[in-house]
């Protein structure tokens, strides 16, 4: 079936009370009595670290969407369940991640917070909603309707004179083996496009570096394609791959500059193309260009 303006209305509004909700269970959580496991998934710690948290919060967002799965016919992606493949059959499917950045959350440190997207079987992100249980900040989107921060419209902040330019990354790439080379290349960069030197920024969950971007304009965000499985997942990106295709100035592809491949076939990672989330198209192109000259 084909989702209606009404429909994508109504399912953001549970989406939204979803995370609400799950965000409240991250809030009031006592750290005391937090025990940290482990689960096989990507090679990063980030990748394989989970809680009681992940797992309480993972309930409480299933008990607000389960029903609107049997309503809308929509499929279901979690990171703490496997992926039975049926969104590779329904029209559209859920896609949450009920505490990205559980790193940071051990740590007791910003950058972690809910996610949750509705996306299409081909790939594309209709529903996106980030809650930021630190900062009690609400950043959702609908596909055509725009972008809103607690309840109000939102876009890039206009670029002020004397700016740095913020480059945020995974804490994993400073051991890549061209890290050195690329926070070189992107000093260069700031230089050119006349930004005030650099700030750097790595402690983040995927889905608050990518907001982050938003806040911080200029800035960037990047992950190279690599052969190796990780490379963040189908949740970590839908959501604000959906707030960033809603923002006039903001720039969200793969590294190579397609649409991010938000319903990859044949596994729930994203280290086969990279990710590109830039505050303008200027810094976008300029990173591509980057990245090909690594190659």
């Amino acid at each position: 079936m084909q989702l209606s303006t009404q429909d994508l209305y109504l399912l953001s509004q549970c989406a939204i009370s979803a995370a609400l909700q799950a965000g409240q269970v991250i809030a009031n959580f006592d750290r005391k009595n937090l025990i940290v496991n482990s689960k096989q998934a990507g090679k990063s710690r980030a990748s394989q670290v989970v809680t009681e948290v992940d797992h309480l919060c993972q309930a409480v967002i299933l008990q607000n969407l389960l029903p609107s799965c049997a309503i809308y016919d929509l499929a279901l992606l979690t990171e703490e369940s496997p992926d039975d493949g049926n969104r590779l059959q329904k029209d559209y499917f859920w896609c949450i991640d009920p505490l990205d950045g559980t790193l940071p959350f051990i740590e007791g440190v910003s950058g972690y917070s809910v996610v949750i997207a509705l996306v299409s079987k081909t790939s594309v992100p209709m529903i996106g909603v980030i809650y930021d249980p630190i900062k009690k900040t609400l950043y959702y989107a609908i596909k055509g309707a725009g972008v809103f921060k607690n309840g109000k419209p939102w876009q890039v902040t206009q670029i002020t004179d004397n700016a740095p330019l913020t480059f945020i990354f995974d804490r994993s790439f400073s051991k890549h083996p061209h890290y050195q080379t690329v926070v070189a290349d992107i000093k260069i960069i700031a230089k050119n496009l006349n930004y005030n030197g650099v700030k750097f920024s790595q402690h983040g969950g995927g889905a608050m570096n990518a907001c982050w971007v938003l806040e911080n304009a200029p800035a960037c965000y990047f992950k190279f394609p690599s052969q190796h499985l990780g490379g963040g997942a189908l949740w970590d990106f839908s959501a604000s791959a959906c707030l960033f295709n809603e923002m006039e100035q903001a720039v969200v592809s793969d590294i190579h500059g397609q649409a991010l491949d938000l319903n990859r076939a044949d596994s729930t990672f994203m280290n086969h193309r990279g990710i590109l989330y830039s505050s303008d198209k200027k810094l976008a192109t300029l990173i591509k260009a980057l990245y090909q000259k690594l190659r």
